[in-house]
């Protein structure tokens, strides 16, 4: 389970509390600058020196909130796909495989390829990716780091409707396979996974 205890982001966010069981996609919805990004940067442990924060960060029995980005154990996912474009998709599939998986790093990333319909891009140029298979790949890497939960802020926004729907659907799958606790942002309602839990950032500010 991961839990946020108590959070105060000032000046933007007060008293914030949430928890999310594993295979749980929990969503936090709010206008721009409500405190959405903040929240994860303070999550994930790369908050700005311009906040000031107060709170507890715990994944299970252990406290998250004084390590360092590397030790949280939390993965992230943006809305924009982030990739190295001088290394090649393979490559930047490999950066994110963990320093103790040493041994069939290459197959990993292949069967990775695989399982997101992208067989044989191994060698590929991301620049000449189209939007949706950068952010499959962008997905991809979060998940070969092997998070033990996982922050999606808006990963959907910049893709069209018809593929927006087949990409959710498929993000969702992986995710829920990995059952691990999930915290998904957006603006969009369809966003929202079916029957999931919706928590308005209004609600602390």
């Amino acid at each position: 389970m991961l839990t946020v205890k108590n959070l105060t982001l000032r000046p933007l966010l007060r008293e914030v509390n949430f928890s999310v069981e594993r295979g749980e996609i929990l969503t936090l919805m709010g206008p721009s600058g409500s405190g959405k990004s903040s929240l994860f940067a303070w999550m994930v442990g790369a908050l700005s020196t311009d906040f000031h924060a107060q709170g507890e960060l715990w994944l299970d029995d252990e406290r998250l909130d004084a390590r360092p980005v590397e030790k949280r154990g939390i993965g992230i996912l943006f809305q924009d796909a982030l990739l190295f474009d001088h290394f090649s998709v393979g490559q930047n599939l490999m950066l994110a495989l963990p320093a103790h998986v040493r041994t069939a790093r290459r197959e990993q990333v292949e069967q990775a390829l695989a399982s997101a319909g992208m067989e044989g891009f191994y060698a590929s140029d991301p620049a000449t990716l189209s939007g949706g298979e950068r952010a499959r790949i962008s997905l991809l890497r979060a998940l070969l780091a092997q998070p033990q939960a996982l922050l999606l802020d808006e990963p959907f926004s910049r893709l069209d409707k018809k593929l927006r729907e087949t990409f959710r659907t498929w993000v969702f799958g992986q995710v829920h396979a990995l059952n691990i606790p999930v915290v998904l942002v957006t603006h969009d309602e369809d966003d929202i996974p079916a029957d999931g839990r919706v928590i308005q950032l209004a609600g602390w500010q």
